[in-house]
């Protein structure tokens, strides 16, 4: 408790509701395969590099339904992994050099937990932000960028990688781009179909590697009906799927095989992040090399127990009927109850809202911009101290090193899946008050600093 007379609204926390976790549905998965000798025993020994093969097959079948690719997904092209985060390190330690892959190239705003594991892996101080627009990333503002570090490899004579040595299933490549291309976190935004082919072809160009988190690709639903009905189909192909089919594709004659996009899938969106299991979809030569990562070389396959209990979600169809009918309607009406709190009260004060006409939203998020001279520190200090409300400030999503004056000062991140449904308004509300009266003490002359006392944000749970 800290003292405040109003319950605590935590609207930084970017988890998913306890209430919706699909618990019943695990318990009957874990059921089955405990009880079963054969499955629990696979479950609990070790698997196979690549991970559990019953699963890489069910989520070749399911991702296939979903996306629709041109080609049907085959399993071959899928690893299981523990889960987006853990994943993302082991690319880095396969496919990447710390003296040679010149540039870490982060969307900003970015996820800003992954700057961590890119300096983890000996890029501090060489993460670099690319701005984006309503239509996504800023081509070429990234190409420019990858231009000028090409430009300095080739005068420091950095050719080779230095400390990574090229084995028959790796390879290191020049550049790494990290994207959250649909319902980003934390912008909301989804990047377009041209930037997306765009992106794909400057990767090629540039022997750099997209890395994308399509963590909340499912969590979807139309924007302006009061009526739901689920939404089956991917909004958008991914940024792995344009790049396994367009100009040639990735196995294209010429191409090394490797391809220059990999898809990072997790259940924690789906699930729960307790599960601590996902998977990551390439080129077979890709996820070959990324399931020899020393660490599952040495552990084995990982989340190899959970992996079987997700195996019979999936081909129980309790997993898609959870997301369909439970997930998807939930968190379509925990955003309709927010955005039209936000339109009603927060808009006519002067917040912007990202991509206000498109017609398919969906993830954790809304991303939000103040109107001037207001700053979103300020927001966040003065609302945790005066209404007991959590904010995330645009600051906390800048790239490491790499975040420019002014950057992010007036934009604003809630989520609306973690808080209880019936005081998503009252959050809007709160924030509301607290906007006004930074406004009106601006319009008396005062300043903000005089409204709030600086203070850190303890443990509110950042996602």
């Amino acid at each position: 408790m800290n003292g405040h007379s109003k319950a605590l609204i935590n609207l930084l926390r970017g988890w998913p509701n306890s209430g919706l976790l699909p618990k019943a549905q695990l318990r009957r998965a874990t059921a089955k395969v405990l009880s079963d000798p054969d499955l629990s025993s696979e479950g609990l020994l070790y698997g196979p590099l690549p991970g559990n093969k019953s699963l890489r097959v069910e989520l070749a079948a399911w991702l296939t339904r979903f996306y629709k690719p041109e080609q049907s997904i085959e399993w071959e092209r899928i690893c299981i992994s523990g889960g987006a985060s853990q994943n993302l390190a082991c690319i880095l330690q396969v496919f990447s050099d710390p003296v040679f892959t010149r540039n870490i190239w982060m969307v900003s705003p970015t996820y800003f937990l992954a700057c961590r594991i890119f300096e983890d892996s000996g890029f501090i101080g060489r993460l670099k932000r690319v701005p984006e627009d309503d239509d996504g990333i800023d081509i070429e503002y990234l190409r420019r960028g990858l231009q000028q570090s090409e430009r300095d490899a080739e005068s420091n004579g950095n050719s080779k990688p230095i400390l990574k040595p090229r084995r028959a299933w790796n390879k290191v490549y020049r550049h790494i781009i990290y994207a959250v291309p649909t319902f980003a976190n934390p912008s909301s935004k989804t990047m377009s179909l041209e930037r997306r082919q765009q992106l794909v072809a400057v990767a090629r160009e540039y022997d750099a590697l997209v890395v994308t988190d399509d963590v909340y690709d499912q969590l979807q639903w139309t924007a302006s009906s009061s009526l739901f009905s689920p939404r089956k189909e991917a909004v958008q192909p991914r940024v792995v799927d344009i790049d396994r089919f367009h100009a040639g594709g990735a196995e294209r004659a010429g191409a090394d095989g490797f391809g220059n996009a990999v898809s990072n899938g997790s259940f924690s969106k789906i699930v729960g992040p307790g599960c601590r299991t996902g998977w990551a979809e390439g080129t077979e030569m890709f996820v070959s090399g990324l399931s020899k990562a020393g660490s599952t070389n040495s552990g084995s396959a990982p989340s190899q127990l959970t992996a079987s209990f997700m195996t019979e979600l999936l081909a129980s169809g309790e997993l898609e009927n959870h997301l369909y009918t439970t997930l998807q309607p939930s968190y379509a009406r925990r955003y309709k109850i927010m955005i039209d709190a936000i339109k009603d009260i927060l808009v006519p004060m002067g917040i912007t809202l990202p991509q206000s006409e498109r017609t398919v939203v969906g993830g954790y998020f809304i991303w939000m911009s103040l109107p001037a001279p207001l700053k979103a520190d300020d927001l966040a200090t003065y609302a945790q101290q005066e209404e007991n409300l959590i904010v995330a400030q645009g600051s906390l999503f800048g790239v490491d090193g790499d975040m420019r004056d002014g950057e992010l000062e007036r934009e604003v991140r809630v989520c609306f899946a973690w808080i209880e449904e019936d005081v998503l308004r009252e959050s809007i509300e709160r924030l509301g008050c607290v906007i006004s009266r930074m406004q009106d003490a601006g319009a008396h002359g005062q300043e903000m600093s005089s409204l709030v006392s600086r203070r850190t944000v303890v443990d509110a749970g950042y996602q």
